[in-house]
């Protein structure tokens, strides 16, 4: 296995940085959901900011329990705060008007535990600390203003194989870092599921991105077919520019 302990380095180095210059004194608030991405996140920013400066957050929604979560925070020796959210999810779909169709149901939940997670960082003089991978990042696989809004991304540009490596080098135990990815969200599959009916697997968007193709042409289609048809989730809302810019106005 190769030894991720540079690039480890390299993040904690750079978050420390981040800090610096973007929030000195400040803390790092991580939504935990027991998932290997938010698990090594927390973990970078103890190593960089130290124990006392990280906050996780568990926002289970109805249904779902914690997952490792609080378990992880007291490995790391963070302060963990739980903010159920069903009730919330709930009284939304009581009073939704018309049809709610299944994918508005999924990303409610996501968009709440991003309302949470910015009250306890406001509230904490926190940052948020975002927890997406480069590879879900590149088919969009993260709910717009909701897990894929933050402060800051220290994994954004790794890729799943790179994350799981880097937790290896922070020395977290193995059922952490090989964790089966879920993505938590209600009456939803685990991504191995989802992933296999879009036609790829997490080891071939990681090829993909490292050496520009998965080694099979349909799987390089349907990954970038889907990478295409999400990535406008990636910047923020176009605005509409007059001619002669704002002189026009």
């Amino acid at each position: 296995m190769r030894d991720y302990s540079e690039l480890k380095n390299e993040i904690v180095i750079w978050l420390r940085t981040w800090f610096d210059e973007n929030g000195k004194d400040c803390n790092a608030v991580v939504a935990m959901s027991g998932g290997k991405d938010s698990t090594i996140v927390a973990a970078l920013c103890v190593e960089a900011l130290g124990k006392d400066r990280v906050i996780g957050v568990g926002i289970p929604d109805t249904g779902q329990g914690l997952n490792d979560a609080d378990k992880i925070a007291e490995y790391l020796g963070i302060k963990f705060l739980e903010f159920p959210i069903g009730g919330l999810t709930d009284e939304i779909k009581s009073v939704f008007p018309g049809h709610m169709s299944k994918q508005t149901e999924q990303n409610i939940p996501p968009r709440l535990r991003m309302t949470v997670l910015y009250a306890v960082s406001q509230s904490n003089n926190g940052r948020v600390i975002g927890t997406c991978n480069a590879s879900e990042n590149y088919v969009g696989y993260f709910t717009r203003y909701g897990d894929g809004a933050s402060d800051v991304e220290p994994i954004g540009n790794l890729t799943v194989r790179q994350v799981k490596g880097v937790g290896y080098a922070l020395g977290l135990p193995a059922e952490w870092v090989d964790k089966v990815p879920d993505d938590g969200l209600p009456n939803s599959e685990p991504d191995n599921v989802k992933f296999s009916k879009w036609g790829f697997s997490y080891a071939a968007i990681d090829t993909y991105l490292v050496k520009g193709t998965s080694g099979d042409k349909k799987v390089d289609e349907a990954i970038e077919f889907m990478h295409q048809k999400t990535k406008f989730k990636m910047g923020l809302g176009q605005m509409f520019v007059p001619k002669g810019g704002c002189s026009a106005l």
